[in-house]
């Protein structure tokens, strides 16, 4: 058996050739150890970890790394699991009630954004040279989560997490940091849904 066989058998996932980047396999070790501990310990004193921090979470490139399409997905699950998990404790805690207000709120919120005009969703940057998205991708998605809001059409958050615009430059796109937290709480009521 070679060392990188040995590697795949033992490892979660499967890492890139060991010139390329990847993601750190201590930081996604790390990381997803501290995760199963949480999810499954019945200890109070576990570090918290809700789906919030698995969707944040941000490993730095490392040559021989795991490969970033892989962790990604299994974050997505676990972020999925996470979600259900938060939702149900909620409704044990306080009813399905106060769950639905919860959705209520969050969903409002969105879709009061999403009905603003096409190019008047999101800031634009006050820098010229500041990198921005592309308006035209990013109000193309809006178009497609108010059809998943409001017309009840399929579309999986996947398609939002996995959502690249265009880069744009001041003025001429949407403020980057902006369209990400938005983004960020679509993926979240999302989740929290299906």
């Amino acid at each position: 058996m070679t060392v990188d066989e040995t590697r795949s058998t033992h490892a979660p996932f499967e890492r890139v050739d060991p010139g390329e980047y990847g993601y750190n396999v201590k930081q996604v070790d790390r990381f997803l150890a501290k995760a199963r501990h949480f999810y499954t310990s019945d200890d109070t004193d576990a570090q918290v970890i809700t789906s919030r921090d698995v969707r944040s979470m941000a490993f730095d490139p490392a040559k021989g790394g795991y490969e970033a399409q892989a962790v990604d997905a299994a974050l997505d699950r676990l972020e999925d699991v996470f979600a259900q998990r938060e939702r149900d404790q909620l409704i044990a805690d306080e009813g399905e009630e106060a769950w639905l207000m919860q959705i209520g709120r969050i969903s409002s919120v969105l879709r009061a954004r999403l009905h603003r005009p096409d190019g008047e969703r999101f800031r634009k940057p006050k820098k010229k040279k500041a990198r921005s998205y592309d308006i035209d991708d990013v109000d193309d998605l809006c178009h497609e989560l108010l059809g998943y809001f409001e017309a009840d059409e399929a579309l999986s958050v996947d398609v939002v997490r996995r959502a690249v615009f265009r880069s744009a430059q001041g003025r001429d796109g949407y403020e980057e940091t902006q369209v990400d937290a938005f983004m960020d709480r679509v993926v979240e009521l999302m989740a929290a849904i299906d």
